[in-house]
């Protein structure tokens, strides 16, 4: 089979395959891990062809806007995720435990969906022990810092983010939708990722994560400090993570408390217009 590494946030993953996934993996090219360089990966996906359907019993199921993830286990005690867009099936992923070895069987469907929702959901639960988390969030680079923008689908992230681009001199996009955050003991760092919804951005790059801001639309614009357990509740449900597995509900937890503790955090009730934009720039900016 083909191998191919890739290094994401410091964290090194494999895929191996004999199948034409090429045009599946346009997003992950600067990510790619040089031929000839070596570091131990975090995790292997292997892609074959699906022939069948996996039996499994399902435990839980995602929706939202059309793309669905039924998760269960095998009888074996395998994990298994059902990937599945406008109710068509796209792949079936089968993760040893530890989700350090696992098999997408990806259908002729939408293959680009089933291996990026294969790959986020192993690179999620593989890395939480490593003090990482891989967030659904807005983030933006200013002034060396990276600030990240977070609330409920359709809150307004993603213009929140365009708002800044247009009004807040020098600053860029750094990822629309999946950046990952990590806990180092320097520090907690904010980084790109081949992961970016609906607005092709990916960028190999990391900052020192500058702010995080939980936005709440109003027919005004307000900003306040959050801390505490504050903190704590903004950023729980951004955080992708299989919570109702102990071992990794606690990794994420220690993550969790460690980015709340340590992160300057807002929450923005806002029009969607270029003063609140201004207003959370003057309010959040690393001085």
């Amino acid at each position: 089979m083909t191998a191919r590494s890739y290094k994401v946030a410091g964290h090194v993953f494999t895929l191996e395959s004999d199948l034409n996934i090429d045009e599946g993996l346009k997003n992950y090219a600067p990510f790619a891990v040089p031929a000839g360089e070596s570091a131990p990966a975090v995790f292997t996906l292997r892609i074959v062809q699906f022939t069948s359907p996996i039996e499994y019993t399902e435990e839980t199921r995602q929706d939202e806007e059309g793309q669905q993830i039924i998760c269960g286990r095998t009888a074996g005690r395998q994990s298994v995720f059902e990937f599945t867009l406008t109710h068509k099936h796209a792949g079936t992923l089968v993760c040893d435990e530890g989700y350090k070895n696992s098999t997408l069987y990806l259908t002729d469907f939408a293959p680009r969906f089933g291996i990026n929702n294969a790959l986020m959901v192993l690179y999620a639960l593989a890395t939480a022990p490593l003090g990482t988390a891989l967030f659904h969030s807005a983030v933006v680079e200013h002034g060396g810092y990276g600030y990240m923008f977070l609330g409920k689908s359709g809150t307004g992230k993603s213009t929140h983010a365009r708002l800044w681009l247009e009004n807040i001199e020098n600053t860029t996009l750094l990822n629309d939708d999946n950046p990952v955050v990590r806990v180092l003991p320097e520090g907690i760092r904010v980084y790109g990722s081949p992961w970016s919804g609906k607005t092709p951005c990916y960028k190999d790059e990391s900052h020192p994560l500058g702010g995080i801001v939980l936005l709440e639309q109003a027919p005004f614009n307000k900003i306040r400090a959050l801390r505490g357990i504050e903190a704590y509740a903004a950023i729980l449900t951004s955080i992708s993570g299989k919570r109702w597995e102990k071992s990794i509900a606690d990794a994420l937890h220690v993550t969790e408390n460690a980015i709340a503790m340590g992160a300057r955090m807002w929450n923005l009730q806002c029009l969607p217009d270029a003063d609140a934009a201004r207003l959370c720039h003057e309010t959040i900016k690393a001085r």
